[in-house]
């Protein structure tokens, strides 16, 4: 699929549909349940914050999607299929594809090479096929490198695409992990804390880029935030967790209005 191609029906068709349910979660470590009877659902096209105390469970949660957990109990459906329980990778082809609070960019490489090694299943990657295959890899080749220009641009990084990841910004490795969920097929994305060790100047610019591609790409985002207001700028709806499950979701402004939400979290010192 082309970059500039969006990989999704258009943005008011999409919301009317549901891409991932969260039915009756549930996750015990000993005897303590992190998360319990825990549903909301994610439609398509929307950026979805999900928020709560310290605690609270989004975290556990969270990582059950993204297949770093395995629930105890409760379904995932992603596009009709329950994915509960599958790990990381299987989600990967699948289409959910997360980006971490921490970027893993390979620091040796350039910001060019960083984008250029995501796309699984490189004809290149095989040794045989570069004696076999030649035309091919280098048809590949070509257009992996054109779909990761097109990514850097896209992203205003490509004034530093010879440099070597390991030295860009803290907000520069935000963009760059956006990036690198460009250069997949990705249906749904997982954002950790996008906003996390990133300066309000470049802060403004990932809060835009992320805008950018759910409106003229067609991703769907899931974001788990303590910054309210990027949580406010980008997200609707907001699940709000509090004890291991969903206490309340809507807007912003609704969020904002509701007395257990105050109580549970923003009239916190983690709000």
């Amino acid at each position: 699929m082309a970059l500039g191609t969006p990989n999704h029906h258009g943005i008011g068709y999409l919301q009317k549909a549901k891409m991932l349910n969260v039915e009756m979660l549930g996750k015990t470590f000993g005897g303590f349940h992190a998360v319990k009877n825990c549903s909301f659902e994610i439609k398509a096209g929307s950026i979805t914050g999900l928020i709560g105390p310290n605690g609270a469970g989004k975290s556990t949660t969270f990582n059950m999607i993204a297949g770093e957990e395995v629930p105890t109990s409760g379904k995932i459906i992603f596009e009709g299929e329950n994915v509960a329980g599958l790990p990381g990778h299987k989600l990967f082809h699948k289409g959910i594809v997360r980006t971490f609070q921490i970027p893993h960019e390979f620091k040796r490489l350039t910001v060019l090479e960083n984008l250029m090694v995501v796309p699984p299943s490189q004809p290149g990657e095989n040794i045989l096929s570069n004696f076999m295959a030649r035309l091919a890899v280098g048809q590949r080749e070509r257009e992996v490198r054109e779909r990761a220009e097109d990514a850097l641009k896209f992203l205003s990084l490509w004034h530093v695409r010879d440099e070597f990841a390991g030295k860009l910004s803290g907000g520069q490795k935000k963009l760059l992990e956006l990036g690198r969920t460009m250069m997949t097929d990705a249906k749904l994305v997982l954002l950790d804390e996008p906003g996390a060790g990133v300066n309000p100047s470049l802060m403004l610019e990932v809060r835009g880029m992320i805008s950018r591609l759910r409106q003229e790409r067609r991703y769907t985002f899931c974001i788990i935030e303590h910054d309210m207001d990027l949580i406010a700028a980008l997200c609707d709806p907001i699940i709000v967790m509090a004890a291991g499950s969903v206490l309340t979701k809507g807007t912003m402004a609704e969020i904002r209005a509701n007395q257990e939400v105050l109580e549970a979290y923003l009239g916190g010192d983690d709000a």
